[in-house]
């Protein structure tokens, strides 16, 4: 404190003030940081930095494994110490309205998943589902469709309406970026979207074979809640969006840039989704 005012006020004074001794207080002026306390200033920049590049979107299991992978062989206490003496936090989990909309007569699918998300293989289990973004233009929709097997997003599409088309589009995408693979399961809730005709038919017509969440259980499409999670504390939370177009560019950074290619996940032994996804060398 004393340090900090020194050009306001006579440091005399102020070590009179508070009771400090005045030679005390220069003599620890001359003294030059110890070893520790230099090491521990250089973690805290390194954690910094690296807490920043996730634009605050990670906690210290994360970034353990990312500075790991520069060679910062911190630990996890070390970490979770440093962002807590830096005042950092990763962005918090907020409550969200669901979308979906069971009410109506349209056919529905069996489940086929039965809750169980393993998947041996690329293009063996695809879950979907749609989830929103508020802007000062009102509301932003999304379509994700993501592989079982990698946890990759495949398909995606946005839209200021929350029709079929938005479904049909996001299913599309994951065709055209996986080859067209036949007889994938392709699991999601019992929206009127997902029982449409129109996406029932672009189902049948690539050989895609249809399954549903039972009505009002979240837990049967717990992969895609879970991501729809992530997406909300990590790229929309304490954001503003004034229009759409800023919302579809924020999106596209997470998914495209960050989620896919650089956030790390547990299941996935602390790999990105693509990193997970490249031929393994023996």
């Amino acid at each position: 404190m004393i340090k900090t005012h020194e050009g306001k006020f006579a440091t005399r004074l102020m070590c009179r003030v508070l009771q400090v001794s005045s030679s005390g207080y220069y003599d620890w002026r001359r003294r030059s940081p110890g070893a520790r306390a230099r090491a521990r200033a250089a973690l805290d920049e390194q954690v910094k930095d690296a807490f920043l590049a996730e634009k605050c979107r990670a906690g210290a299991p994360r970034l353990t494994r990312r500075l790991k992978a520069r060679g910062r062989g911190a630990g996890h206490n070390q970490i979770a110490d440093s962002l807590r003496r830096q005042g950092l936090r990763a962005r918090g989990a907020r409550k969200f309205k669901a979308t979906t909309n069971s009410n109506h007569r349209l056919p529905v699918a069996p489940n086929l998943l039965q809750q169980d998300f393993s998947a041996q293989r690329p293009n063996e289990k695809w879950v979907s589902d749609i989830t929103y973004v508020a802007t000062d233009e009102g509301w932003l929709y999304v379509a994700v469709v993501l592989d079982l097997y990698s946890r990759l997003v495949v398909g995606w599409a946005m839209s200021d309406r929350m029709s079929a088309t938005l479904t049909c589009d996001a299913l599309r995408m994951a065709l055209f970026r996986r080859h067209r693979p036949r007889g994938v399961i392709v699991h999601s809730d019992r929206g009127s979207q997902y029982c449409s005709r129109e996406y029932r038919q672009l189902l049948k017509h690539n050989g895609l074979i249809c399954s549903m969440s039972a009505r009002g259980d979240c837990y049967d499409n717990a992969a895609m809640e879970s991501w729809n999670h992530s997406l909300k504390v990590e790229a929309v939370h304490g954001e503003r969006f004034v229009t759409r177009a800023q919302a579809k560019s924020q999106l596209f950074e997470y998914i495209e840039i960050y989620y896919n290619r650089q956030r790390l996940h547990s299941s996935l032994g602390y790999l990105s989704p693509a990193e997970f996804e490249l031929p393994r060398v023996a």
